[in-house]
């Protein structure tokens, strides 16, 4: 990418000291690591609604669809201050060129996954979802999102983070203001990708390009843009990247030795036995792919969807 890729980030994952006893959660593999990708949008809903550092605690109660913000000790209803700040913030938020955003895990605000509820029984669940998070999520329901202590998963890591590069190149070819054949030569580049993630979801893309001067240019954009992220919030498994390395030999089978082939087949079971991560068989591949000038294979975004420098498939 020419330019960092600007994703929104919970201000106290960046070491900002705005969590409720003053301190913060400083992330130094989203600042180290990613910032050297990313370029980041803090957002401390707190804070930015008008509430002090440090601050009385505050915990999610009675119904899970639509919580309420009340604070530990005092009791009081923080619920309409946080959602005022949330439709002024989410109406801000819509003005930049967000790929993505990272959220602090278990907030009031927000947690985005199995945030505590309390209910009438004075008893946590563990069904809720931060004010501010929900909102995010129903006002982008396509930009890629995850919470910061998940993405020291290497699976939840390697795909959340292949999403919001998959979702920038989305975002500037459509700034290409392309056609129909644009859209063709776009799908063709994202074929093993989807194939690895959904190939049942691939297909349908498939039909929607075919189709295409069937429906508005619009529709057709925002249905296929609803497909490629829905495919790819599938992670991609060790079965399904077998299939997809055994698949890129066919297109070899011409140029490939039968020492090649050989070698070829036993890193590809090394890494379907868990053996080896994916790089190992894709640096294989790349080289074959240089070698013998395997064109179509370069337009592939799956041999190289983010930074080599991020390592990410060196885990999986």
């Amino acid at each position: 990418m020419s330019s960092p890729i600007t994703v929104g980030v919970s201000s106290c994952l960046l070491g900002e000291h705005v969590r409720y006893d003053g301190g913060h959660k400083h992330d130094r593999y989203i600042t180290g690591t990613l910032g050297r990708f990313f370029s980041f949008e803090p957002v401390c809903p707190e804070v930015e609604c008008g509430m002090t550092t440090p601050r009385e605690a505050m915990r999610l109660e009675g119904d899970p669809a639509a919580p309420r913000l009340i604070t530990r000790q005092s009791r009081l209803d923080k619920t309409d201050q946080m959602q005022m700040f949330c439709s002024a913030r989410i109406a801000r938020l819509k003005q930049l060129d967000l790929c993505g955003f990272i959220f602090k895990k278990d907030s009031p605000s927000s947690g985005l996954f199995r945030v505590k509820v309390y209910g009438q029984d004075g008893l946590p669940r563990k069904i809720g979802q931060g004010l501010f998070a929900a909102s995010f999520v129903r006002n982008f329901p396509r930009i890629p999102v995850e919470e910061a202590e998940r993405l020291h998963d290497d699976s939840i890591r390697e795909n959340f983070i292949e999403r919001v590069f998959c979702y920038r190149r989305w975002k500037d070819f459509l700034a290409e203001s392309p056609d129909l054949g644009g859209l063709v030569e776009f799908h063709t580049g994202q074929k093993l990708m989807m194939m690895a993630h959904s190939p049942q979801i691939y297909r349908e893309m498939g039909t929607l390009v075919a189709h295409g001067k069937n429906a508005t240019w619009t529709d057709l954009l925002l249905q296929y843009e609803e497909l490629y992220m829905k495919g790819l919030a599938l992670q991609a498994t060790v079965r399904k990247n077998t299939n997809v390395l055994q698949h890129i030999m066919g297109y070899f089978k011409k140029e490939l030795t039968s020492a090649e082939k050989s070698e070829l087949l036993e890193v590809i079971s090394q890494y379907h036995n868990h053996l080896v991560p994916l790089i190992v068989p894709l640096t294989l591949i790349k080289h074959y792919v240089n070698r013998y000038n395997q064109t179509y294979l370069k337009r592939q975004v799956y041999l190289s969807p983010h930074p080599a420098e991020l390592m990410l498939r060196n885990h999986v």
